[in-house]
Parts: structure tokens; C-alpha cells; sequence
């Protein structure tokens, strides 16, 4: 794992709210910090959805069976020390094209399971994980979404193994909420 190596999700879409103000943000304050950041926009890459075939863990144990980028994106996720998602929320959840790159990054983790609380888990597979900063796009403040959006990247953050974890908004108009972005990625790298 590269310390300063970080991995971008751009679930942005060209419509709605859009995420490049968003990701212009975290890439300048990552860079500014000795960070190299990679961005992938889900909405440019040609991404197969899962099978669900379980694959990945039982017959190529880590690697998914259908070739196509995901396979780069998870070779980048499990060597970056941070993970950023940026999407629009939809519903309180990520966007179906960042969704769709999420399912893929199973081959992260193994098909075992261990109790993490009093909840079921998959286990590592990898001794280190990456922290995780969830970038919420709305056109204004929802607190509603924003509770859920903030749950859902809490959520996730178990089953990644995230070291760190925090949510933010960027709102359509350019505003940010608490934490702002800057703060909401201090927080996860410290």
C-alpha cells in the first residue's frame, strides 16, 4: 500500500449536481498535501455490473472474472491509503454508475465471515485498507439525505475495513456542509 496514493470514484453524472467542483476540491487539497490521487468517472468507463458469481473469491481467489477496468480499480484501491466517493445522492445512496463500480470492488475481502460488534462481516484479505471519505452532491441541504447518505458511507466503511471514515456534502451552488470538505478529508488522513 502506497501512503500517500489515494483512489477517486467520480460518480457524478453529466446532468443534475455536478461533481467536478466537488473533485476539483479534493484533488487540489490531496495534492497540496504530497498525495497522488487517481480519478476514475464511472460515468466514462465501460464497467460490467457484478454477476454475483462469487468468482473472485472461490475460483481466482482476488480477481474478478470479467476483464474490463474494474479490475484496475480495485489493483488501486487496495494499494491506496484513501478512498473518496463522490456522487450525487440519489435517495440517500450512491449513483447507479458508482454503485455499479462499488459491487465490483468485492474481490477486496474474503467469503469468510467474523463478528464485528454483534454483526456478521467478511474478513480481510489484505492486512491494511484504505480510509474513506464519502462526498455527498445535493442542489441544497437535505438532512434526511444527509443522514442517510452519512450511514450508508458509515456502513460501508465496515465492510472496506476503513481505517477512517467521514461524509460531506457540496451542494449545488458551490456551499458545503458540516464538515466541510476540507475537514471531512483532514479527518480521514489525519
Amino acid at each position: 500500500m502506497d501512503d500517500r496514493a489515494a483512489c477517486i470514484l467520480d460518480g457524478g453524472s453529466a446532468e443534475g449536481v455536478s461533481s467536478e467542483v466537488a473533485l476539483a476540491r479534493v484533488v487540489d487539497v490531496l495534492t497540496a498535501q504530497g498525495w497522488s490521487p487517481t480519478t476514475y468517472r464511472a460515468r466514462d468507463l465501460e464497467v460490467s455490473p457484478c454477476r454475483g458469481c462469487f468468482a473472485c473469491w472461490v475460483k481466482t481467489p482476488g480477481v474478478c472474472i470479467i476483464d474490463d477496468v474494474a479490475r484496475e480499480i480495485v489493483r488501486t484501491v487496495a494499494q491506496s491509503a484513501l478512498l473518496v466517493l463522490v456522487t450525487p445522492v440519489t435517495f440517500g445512496g450512491y449513483s447507479s454508475e458508482l454503485k455499479k463500480v462499488i459491487d465490483r470492488l468485492i474481490p477486496l475481502i474474503l467469503p469468510y465471515f467474523t463478528f464485528v460488534g454483534r454483526e456478521v462481516h467478511h474478513i480481510r484479505r489484505y492486512p491494511r485498507y484504505a480510509s474513506l471519505l464519502g462526498v455527498g452532491l445535493l442542489p441544497r441541504p437535505d438532512p434526511k439525505q444527509e443522514k442517510v447518505f452519512r450511514s450508508l458511507v458509515r456502513r460501508n466503511s465496515i465492510n472496506f475495513h476503513a481505517a477512517e471514515t467521514e461524509a460531506c456534502f457540496v451542494y449545488g451552488d458551490g456551499t458545503e456542509g458540516e464538515p466541510s470538505l476540507a475537514e471531512g478529508l483532514a479527518e480521514v488522513i489525519g
